[in-house]
């Protein structure tokens, strides 16, 4: 079953889907075609085979005439799933039958081992062919601890909390990652915390806690409001009390829906 985590990340592609080539050409290095737009395209993938194929999500690049010149299949991965290894080729062969144009896999897959294990080269049968996911990951994405830097890109300041909160830089980068996201609307901003809060181990949670009741003794509170009071109710409680499951799926679909603007 899905999780916030997995259908937050889509939502944030399919909400801007400039940004998969963006990271494809500043995060990967990637030469991507030269192209006036991105739009989302649909994520069946089945029409030329019995069973139909769903990828997370779809895009397109186009040239300006309304030409698709690279089919983008995005997947985000939060665990190792033998199947994907079936599965990525086909949704890469069918886009590309579908458009005629080359068609690539990219996965977002903040866990270091579930990252090396999606970029391993996919044999398409006895080494005459094969599939090469790109990842964004942490060995790709960049530890962002400048708080600059995360306002402008706060997108990718939430991959870099993703991929490397609970690392040596840890603390900076989640609290860069924080103060950004502090300047969205509520919504999003709620929906954001709790995809990094996910993906945290219990002592940089605690260091968190700490971290929040220290600056708060001094006078000297750095978060934004609604993280330090999610991070204190989190500890107090046992759980991020007021964004149950139920809440934040509906978060993502106002998302979805437009309702709410902050990226």
């Amino acid at each position: 079953m899905p999780t916030l985590e997995h259908n937050g990340l889509i939502e944030m592609f399919r909400e801007n889907p400039a940004l998969a080539p963006r990271f494809l050409t500043n995060v990967l290095h990637v030469e991507i075609p030269s192209h006036a737009a991105v739009r989302v395209a649909d994520s069946a993938l089945g029409q030329l085979i019995p069973v139909e194929f769903r990828a997370d999500l779809v895009l397109e690049l186009l040239d300006d005439r309304g030409t698709v010149l690279l089919a983008l299949i995005l997947e985000a991965q939060r665990e190792i799933d033998p199947r994907k290894r079936f599965t990525w080729p086909v949704y890469a062969a069918v886009a590309r039958a579908e458009r005629e144009c080359p068609a690539i896999v990219l996965v977002i897959a903040t866990n270091a081992e579930v990252a090396a294990w999606a970029a391993e080269k996919i044999d398409l049968g006895l080494g005459l062919g094969s599939l090469v996911p790109l990842v964004l990951g942490p060995a790709t994405l960049p530890v962002v601890t400048d708080p600059a830097v995360a306002a402008q890109q706060i997108e990718l300041a939430i991959l870099s909390a993703m991929a490397h909160g609970n690392g040596p830089e840890g603390m900076a980068v989640l609290e860069a990652a924080f103060r950004a996201i502090g300047r969205l609307d509520p919504s999003h901003a709620a929906v954001y915390f709790q995809i990094i809060w996910s993906v945290l181990r219990e002592p940089m949670r605690r260091a968190l806690e700490a971290l929040v009741m220290e600056r708060q003794t001094e006078g000297t509170a750095t978060f934004p409001p609604f993280a330090q009071q999610l991070i204190e109710r989190g500890f107090r409680e046992g759980q991020i009390e007021g964004l149950r499951d139920g809440e934040l799926k509906g978060k993502l679909e106002g998302l979805r829906d437009g309702e709410l603007k902050g990226l």
